[in-house]
């Protein structure tokens, strides 16, 4: 068993890998804000100005979605610090597998949205390696 002593080392360092997970959730939220923001802003004023054409939607769909899908991966990569490093309990593991598995279909389903495409499947452009 470790003495106060010993232990408070450990606590602070606990405390900073708290807050680098707070960090990088807060990140996720004002990346997503900050697209959703410009890219309306840009959206709406290519209406008002009619300078939109037939891909100005398009653009702004996979804009959004772009950005969604960056949140949630580093959403992600924030519970897995969090529940690996302050919280290694079977419950938190098998919560944090229920995210991954939710988080991994949103993000299946948004690059089939944005990209017509599964994640597996070759873009349009390209062929399969």
């Amino acid at each position: 068993m470790l003495t106060p002593a010993q232990d408070a080392p450990l606590e602070g360092m606990l405390h900073w890998v708290a807050y680098a997970a707070t960090g990088i959730e807060l990140l996720a939220v004002v990346i997503i804000v900050v697209v959703i923001v410009f890219g309306t802003v840009s959206y709406s004023l290519k209406i008002l100005t009619r300078q939109a054409d037939q891909t100005t939607y398009s653009d702004f769909r996979r804009r959004i979605g772009r950005a969604l899908l960056l949140g949630l991966e580093i959403l992600v990569a924030a519970d897995i610090i969090r529940t690996v490093v302050l919280e290694p309990t079977l419950n938190n593991v098998l919560v944090l597998g229920l995210l991954v598995l939710i988080r991994t279909f949103l993000s299946w389903s948004l690059v089939l949205e944005i990209e017509e495409r599964w994640p597996w499947q070759a873009s349009h452009g390209r062929t399969k390696d």
